[in-house]
């Protein structure tokens, strides 16, 4: 009788470890719209998540120990005049956030240190140049304040958020709704999934195509990608049963999958996490009570199911601390902040191990705080990789860093005489008054397509 051999992995027995209750986040209202996003991101000082807002659209940022239940009357970040869409921390200062919503704009965010103590209504820069809201934005891994926005006109735009100008604007490549965009490490290249069923790498200063597969999975429902460390793709999607699917592919031979793994029946989109330094693959979908992971190995079959993380309550969304944010001396590889209806539940995801001592073999130099380019070397053509540091004796998060934008360009309209007749004061309470009324004409819609969805029911 032969024995089946066990692959050796040191990751075949990660397993998770929900936060205790007094450790989690409570009473916050998660959002309840319908876009296909994280509603939450996180990093060492902050955690940020999307929540239900009247007149308008907000997202709250908490000081990580901040735990326990939440006053109500805590303060929201809540500059947009329509519901928030999607929100992402700068990976180079962690005071810094990106916010992208319905009413077609994109906002940068400076949070003080220690967090907020009244509402926050006035970001640091607005980028104006999406027709249609804005689902995505995306921070680039290694150059100084380029961030990526993609919103319903199809469009992907890339932002010197310095002079806030959208220094590069890919507009014909993708023919509908972006349902995904990801980074290549050195953000040399894009990878976007799109309703058309395509799967598209991208140069993405000159917008040349590198690489395209259509139907990566036979499946009607959104597909999402992911770039590896070593170029490869890893996609998620369904089957033309309707069944989960994780797959693998080669760029340079996109005809075939080197591996394609069916998981269940779900609805949910599975969204792909991936950690470069121990080549895991983290898939989680909105709906899900389970998170699955798997490692990517360079020998065949090359994509492992290690094994997955149950609980009994489903998740609305969810966010990942950067591996500079971990306990390394509880051998802690990956934490998962997971969104509940009105709480959020950080899970940790550990390698059990007896000795105390820092465990070189798991936790590799990583992706540290500073940024490896400026904005105008990687406009320029210029590419590089991140700046890795040790997590032997622990992450020091640096000083609060000062972020610099140019107010004479990112302001021009300010520097403009008034209209005849009008004082400086009148012109803001002008303003002020039609953004009051683009949040009640804002919210109006928003009823009206409750009752109708109502009506149809």
């Amino acid at each position: 009788m032969s024995r089946k051999v066990v692959r050796s992995s040191k990751f075949r027995h990660v397993f998770g470890q929900p936060a205790k209750a007094d450790q989690c986040y409570d009473d916050v209202r998660i959002s309840q719209t319908t876009w296909d996003s994280s509603f939450c991101s996180v990093n060492p000082k902050f955690l940020a998540m999307i929540v239900e807002a009247s007149g308008g659209g907000a997202f709250m940022v908490l000081p990580l120990a901040k735990t326990g239940r939440l006053d109500k009357s805590q303060p929201l970040v809540c500059g947009h005049t329509a519901p928030v869409l999607d929100i992402e921390w700068c990976p180079h200062n962690d005071n810094i956030i990106a916010s992208g919503s319905e009413d077609c704009t994109v906002m940068v965010w400076e949070i003080p240190d220690g967090g907020l103590v009244r509402p926050l209504t006035e970001p640091v820069v607005t980028l104006e140049g999406h027709s249609k809201r804005v689902g995505i934005v995306a921070w680039h891994p290694t150059a100084q304040n380029v961030l990526l926005s993609a919103g319903c006109d199809n469009a992907v735009l890339l932002w010197d958020v310095g002079s806030g100008r959208a220094l590069a604007e890919l507009r014909d490549l993708h023919p509908d709704v972006i349902h995904s965009v990801s980074w290549s490490r050195d953000g040399s290249r894009l990878c976007t999934t799109c309703r058309d069923r395509r799967v598209r790498v991208i140069e993405p200063r000159s917008g040349r195509l590198l690489a395209e597969k259509a139907s990566p999975h036979e499946g009607s429902r959104p597909v999402r990608a992911v770039l590896l460390a070593d170029g490869k793709i890893l996609t998620t999607g369904f089957s033309r049963m309707s069944e989960r699917q994780v797959a693998l592919w080669d760029p340079a031979h996109l005809e075939e999958p080197m591996n394609l793994q069916e998981l269940d029946t779900s609805s949910g989109v599975l969204v792909p996490h991936y950690d470069p330094d121990t080549s895991m693959v983290y898939l989680c979908g909105k709906g899900d009570s389970s998170i699955r992971y798997f490692e990517v190995t360079p020998e065949a079959p090359y994509l492992h199911f290690l094994s997955i993380f149950s609980s009994k309550e489903s998740q609305r969304g969810g966010g990942w601390m950067p591996k500079r944010g971990l306990d390394v001396s509880k051998c802690e590889i990956a934490r998962f902040y997971k969104l509940h209806e009105r709480r959020c539940e950080p899970i940790a995801m550990t390698v059990p191990r007896k000795s105390d001592l820092f465990q070189e073999d798991l936790y590799p130099d990583t992706v540290g705080p500073d940024a490896a380019l400026t904005a105008e070397e990687w406009f320029g053509g210029k590419d590089a990789g991140p700046l890795l540091i040790s997590l032997k004796d622990g992450y020091v998060p640096p000083k609060s860093r000062e972020f610099k934008v140019n107010k004479s360009i990112l302001e021009p309209r300010r520097s403009q005489p008034c209209p005849d007749g009008a004082s400086p004061g009148a012109l803001e309470k002008l303003t002020e008054d039609v953004r009051q009324l683009q949040a009640r004409v804002a919210e109006q819609d928003r009823r009206i397509a409750v009752l109708e969805t109502q009506a149809a029911k």
